[in-house]
């Protein structure tokens, strides 16, 4: 009995670690490559998250980050539904002159003057939606960000 006992404690921590394995699989991770997140979108289907951000300096972008979009909540809802993007501006973290450039033809491209913006963008790189900092949380984030893209399709 002891043994069967066991036995089954073993296969409920393997199923335990499985399932959290799973949601962290789940949660999205940033890139700033754009090209190879329109990839990505077209094969996937999913929209782009794209956000503009002086990370650094800004202190909306700050919070935004901190608020929402380092919050599992966002993480996972992004990792099953979109393909995140930053482009970030900083002042004093250094960059690749190859980044800055993108980043730079993509503010322009986009008519980006403040920050942060956040732009949803279909597997075109069209804009289906815009937005910036929201305060109210990941899950008060997670369904203004449906909704545009709800709204943008």
């Amino acid at each position: 009995m002891k043994r069967v006992l066991t036995i089954l404690m073993i296969c409920v921590a393997v199923a335990c670690f499985a399932e959290e394995k799973k949601a962290a699989d789940e949660k999205a991770a940033w890139s700033e490559d754009f090209a190879a997140c329109l990839e990505k979108a077209a094969k996937t289907h999913k929209p782009i998250f794209a956000l503009f951000t002086g990370s650094d300096w800004c202190i909306w972008c700050k919070r935004l980050e901190g608020e929402v979009l380092s919050q599992d909540e966002f993480l996972k809802y992004a990792g099953r539904k979109l393909i995140l993007f930053k482009a970030d501006f900083p002042n004093k973290i250094p960059q690749l002159d190859e980044l800055k450039r993108q980043n730079q033809n993509l503010a322009k491209k986009y008519g980006i003057h403040g920050y942060p913006t956040v732009l949803l963008l279909d597997k075109k790189g069209e804009v289906i939606g815009k937005t910036g900092y929201k305060d109210g949380g990941p899950e008060k984030y997670v369904k203004h960000v449906k909704a545009l893209i709800k709204d943008g399709k």
